[in-house]
């Protein structure tokens, strides 16, 4: 029964059968026809015949390369006296994952063509004989094979006419087989790594949002590894990893499937001679240097405005820990530091399985969601809350809130993890590099930046579990906590407004209509609670209830937030939106152009914003060198603009390019900016 059901399937949704097209050879997992584009030959005229899978839902079958696994369909035909017949002319496959595997290859329903020349001889009124014998592998949770053979006896008239169904058939796989690329390629092999690069007119950031590489042989590269793109005006580079001894072949043949920026998918032929160094995606540091710039990353990341908001419950904690036991201060300083390693490594591998699925994520991808930044802000809602004593779980701030009330060491770890969580928008000095080396990098030497990240950022509050001593300095206990404790709350309000500010940017009013409604609804839910502790009995269950009620209530207006439609992007004096054909043309004009790549999001690129740029001496300097000034904003996250990151070796913003006028690669300006920094390279511009 379980096997005549996609074949139920299958009779249901195949078409009727034309005069072009054979007896089919059927399965529970296929059906097989030969067909032919014709429904007459023309003595010495090519047509073409085919063979045609339909595949029940569920399973495939295979491309010439078929990938980590699986083995290529096969077709042997017979013709009459004096014809001829050309390979398959196969169609461009899609990836096809099987848990750690990746095979190429096709779902649904495929034409494998083959193009047959008569012979100049035929006799009108005869009957021209196609014969063939076909095999073909077909998987889903196991792999069968199957086999068929075939026939088609055609007419044979002085004019050959097409099949009017089964011409658009062929029509249709045309164009899904690749065209020859209209770009020159080349290739590099060498050890574990190798790139492809295309060049030529009409590669640019903007037009081009994913790209990938089907090798026509097997075993030349790691088909499951991430291939990641850099591209530049003009110029296309994969990075391709290669397996443990793989053949160095004279030429790399595939074909390469491009995205354009509407979505649109397009497939070319290439024939790539191989030669040179391998490119990279993106500049990368070895891997001592990268842990070493995560280290020191992490640690100025205490120090940029958006941990801030932690450092309030940081502090609290500390306040707590004045006059303990060596042994406690040392348990919360390591639970404390485990949640920040905790999260830092979720992250991480969060980004790796994106990117595996082809997915471009970086530095900062979660607050590119709106529904992410609406929770973060009620959650720094219900941590005020929770200071300022509208509700009370064991007096205990750690962070998090309930977690805290379950025991110190669960607070001290999702204080932490929350840490991770809000620093995320911001980029401290080194890490930029060491984040685009990360994610240029095997898995687990990217888990290993993102640790050693995370234990620069835990590193100030480690200390204490290796010097414990160090709390005995802080003033002891008192009720000069409380009124600490309450004002404490200040700084977790200012970020739950900053988070709203962030939210107008991406979703407009009607996005910031739910964001205050679920503010609401968070601080009824607080409300609620703190009646609760204060009764008993019947009291207690019913503001629990409420409570719950009214956090839910809240949750359920996020996919609301999801679509709100985002608000028309409004000009700032002086800047244009970035776009590369811009940059190319204002630098042909003879003019320099900085590129500013920001979001709402970042405080960095905010911070930077309103005291450098903005700045009267920035701005007449500006001026006085005719500068164009290009904002490229990723508050909602842009194809185009994580191409240009990418290309320059970071996954986050801000970044500022200051290209010279005429043309020329651009100058890479620091992630803080000072008024001397900004000055200083427009003079040496």
């Amino acid at each position: 029964m379980r096997h005549l059901l996609p074949l139920l399937a299958l009779l249901l949704l195949a078409p009727s059968v034309h005069a072009a097209e054979s007896e089919a050879v059927r399965s529970p997992r296929a059906v097989a026809s030969l067909v032919a584009e014709a429904a007459a030959v023309a003595p010495g005229q090519p047509f073409r015949v085919g063979l045609r899978l339909r595949l029940a839902p569920g399973w495939h079958s295979y491309w010439r390369n078929a990938g980590d696994a699986g083995a290529a369909p096969e077709v042997a035909l017979t013709l009459p006296e004096g014809a001829t017949a050309g390979p398959i002319e196969w169609p461009a496959p899609s990836r096809i994952a099987y848990g750690p595997l990746v095979n190429f290859g096709y779902e649904g329903e495929v034409l494998l063509p083959l193009r047959v020349t008569p012979p100049p001889g035929l006799a009108p009124g005869t009957r021209f004989t196609v014969e063939a014998e076909a095999s073909w592998l077909v998987c889903e949770q196991l792999c069968i094979p199957e086999e068929g053979r075939f026939r088609l006896d055609l007419p044979v008239a002085a004019t050959g006419s097409a099949d009017a169904g089964l011409a658009a058939l062929f029509t249709a796989t045309e164009a899904a087989t690749p065209r020859a690329s209209p770009w020159p390629a080349r290739a590099a092999l060498a050890g574990s790594r190798g790139s492809l690069t295309l060049a030529g007119e009409g590669l640019a950031p903007g037009r081009i949002r994913e790209a990938f590489f089907f090798p026509a042989e097997g075993g030349l590269i790691e088909n499951a590894a991430p291939q990641p793109l850099r591209l530049g005006d003009g110029t296309l580079t994969l990075a391709l990893t290669r397996p443990e001894g793989a053949a160095l072949p004279a030429t790399l043949e595939g074909v390469v499937a491009l995205v354009d920026a509407a979505g649109v998918r397009s497939t070319y032929a290439v024939a790539a001679p191989v030669g040179g160094v391998p490119e990279t995606a993106a500049p990368a540091l070895p891997l001592g240097q990268a842990l070493l710039w995560a280290f020191l990353g992490g640690l100025l990341l205490n120090l940029m405005p958006c941990v801030f908001p932690v450092l309030a419950m940081k502090a609290m904690a500390l306040a707590r820990l004045s006059g303990a036991a060596r042994v406690e201060v040392r348990a919360h300083a390591a639970s404390y530091t485990l949640g920040v390693l905790a999260t830092f490594l979720a992250l991480a591998g969060l980004l790796i399985g994106l990117r595996a699925g082809g997915v471009a994520a970086g530095w900062g991808f979660q607050f590119t969601a709106p529904a992410f930044v609406a929770a973060l802000a009620w959650l720094m809602l219900a941590v005020g809350l929770n200071l300022s004593g509208v509700y009370d779980l064991g007096r205990t701030v750690g962070a998090g809130g309930a977690l805290a009330a379950r025991g110190g060491h669960a607070g001290s770890f999702a204080t932490g993890a929350l840490a991770v969580l809000v620093a995320t928008p911001c980029t401290a000095p080194f890490m930029a590099a060491a984040i685009g080396t990360a994610l240029a990098l095997p898995a687990a030497a990217t888990l290993a930046v993102f640790a050693a990240l995370g234990l620069g950022l835990a590193a100030p509050y480690a200390l204490l579990g290796l010097f414990p001593g160090l709390a005995g300095l802080l003033p002891r206990p008192g009720g000069w906590m409380e009124r600490l404790r309450q004002g404490l709350a200040f700084p977790m309000y200012g970020a739950a407004a900053w988070l709203a500010w962030v939210l107008a940017q991406q979703a407009g009013p009607e996005g910031l209509a739910f964001l205050l409604a679920g503010a609401v609804l968070t601080g009824f839910a607080a409300w609620a609670l703190g009646v609760a502790q204060r009764s008993a009995g019947g009291g207690r269950r019913a503001g629990r209830a409420l409570a719950g009620v009214a956090a839910l209530a809240a949750l359920a207006l996020l996919p609301g937030l999801a679509a709100a439609p985002p608000p028309a992007a409004a000009a700032e004096a002086g800047a244009e939106p970035w776009s590369a054909t811009r940059v190319a043309a204002l630098q042909a004009e003879g003019r320099p152009v900085l590129v500013n790549l920001t979001a709402a999001w970042c405080i960095t690129c905010q911070v930077n914003e309103r005291l450098v740029l903005r700045g009267a001496a920035v701005q007449a300097a500006f001026a006085s060198r005719n500068l164009a000034y290009l904002k490229g904003d990723w508050t909602n996250g842009d194809a185009a603009i994580g191409a240009l990151l990418r290309e320059h070796g970071r996954e986050g913003v801000p970044l500022y390019l200051l290209f010279p006028a005429g043309g020329g690669a651009p100058a890479v300006l620091p992630q803080v900016l000072t008024e001397g920094i900004v000055l200083r390279a427009l003079a040496e511009g």
